[in-house]
């Protein structure tokens, strides 16, 4: 007999980030309920009381439930929300495999590539590239080139991918956990039709409904970044520098103050 799928109590607080994405498209691929509060992180709503009793680090996403025990649980690191949901919500491995097989362990493996890799590298590279306020050079080729080394590698192990997805035979939490960055590879200046096998699986992926929907919360997504489109991309660079700057600011006067 099949495993009952338990009701859950999800609040998912979230921003449209490429973090905050991921949990959105698991909710709707698992097809689970879920209450949304947009967090504004220009206005450093994250990093208020409130939300830190949540997140401690003070960063989205992150995720509220009913635990088993009746008593509230708070999550976050996307990662840890990812396994936490499937752990949880998927008896019939829409979006894992089974404890203790191959796939499970492989799984396990490009999320942490994700999380530990492409999101951090990618992260540096959009901040150089787009938001600090002189062109280091020296910090844009660093986090550009690790991005492209990255990259390098899900698309040279998508090439011998049979499903097209990142394991096995059907979409996973380490497709849904990468995907959104991938999305954004041109606000990083790298130009993904340099990855053949990784812009094919990113267009797959975007296919799906569920996925559609979950880029969505909690607004609409922007899309594709361009690299033909850089005036743009500039004018959108310069509005988002101020609050990340002044972010960087406020945390810094806050660590002195410890």
């Amino acid at each position: 007999m099949a495993a009952q799928q338990e009701t859950p109590d999800i609040t998912l607080y979230t921003a449209q980030t490429p973090n905050g994405i991921k949990i959105s498209m698991a909710l709707e691929e698992l097809g689970l309920p879920y209450k949304t509060v947009a967090i504004d992180i220009t206005k450093d709503t994250q990093k208020e009381p409130w939300f830190l009793s949540i997140n401690p680090n003070g960063r989205i996403p992150a995720l509220t439930d009913t635990f088993t025990d009746g008593a509230p649980i708070h999550l976050f690191e996307s990662g840890s929300i990812l396994q936490y949901l499937v752990d949880r919500y998927d008896p019939t491995h829409k979006l894992s495999y089974p404890r203790g097989t191959r796939e499970y362990y492989e799984v396990n493996s490009w999320l942490f590539f994700q999380n530990a890799g492409v999101g951090p590298m990618q992260g540096q590279a959009h901040h150089f590239f787009r938001y600090a306020p002189e062109k280091i050079p020296y910090g844009i080729n660093r986090y550009q080139n690790e991005t492209r080394r990255l990259y390098g590698v899900l698309d040279r192990h998508l090439a011998k991918s049979k499903s097209g997805f990142l394991v096995g035979d059907h979409i996973s939490i380490a497709d849904i956990s990468t995907v959104g960055w991938v999305w954004k590879a041109g606000w990083a200046g790298v130009d993904i039709s340099e990855f053949p096998n990784l812009k094919r699986w990113e267009e797959m992926l975007e296919q799906r409904e569920a996925i559609r929907k979950g880029r969505d919360v909690p607004k609409p997504h922007s899309g594709r970044v361009s690299l033909q489109d850089e005036e743009e991309n500039e004018r959108k660079a310069r509005e988002a520098r101020e609050w990340v700057m002044r972010g960087m600011k406020e945390d810094a006067d806050k660590k002195h103050k410890i």
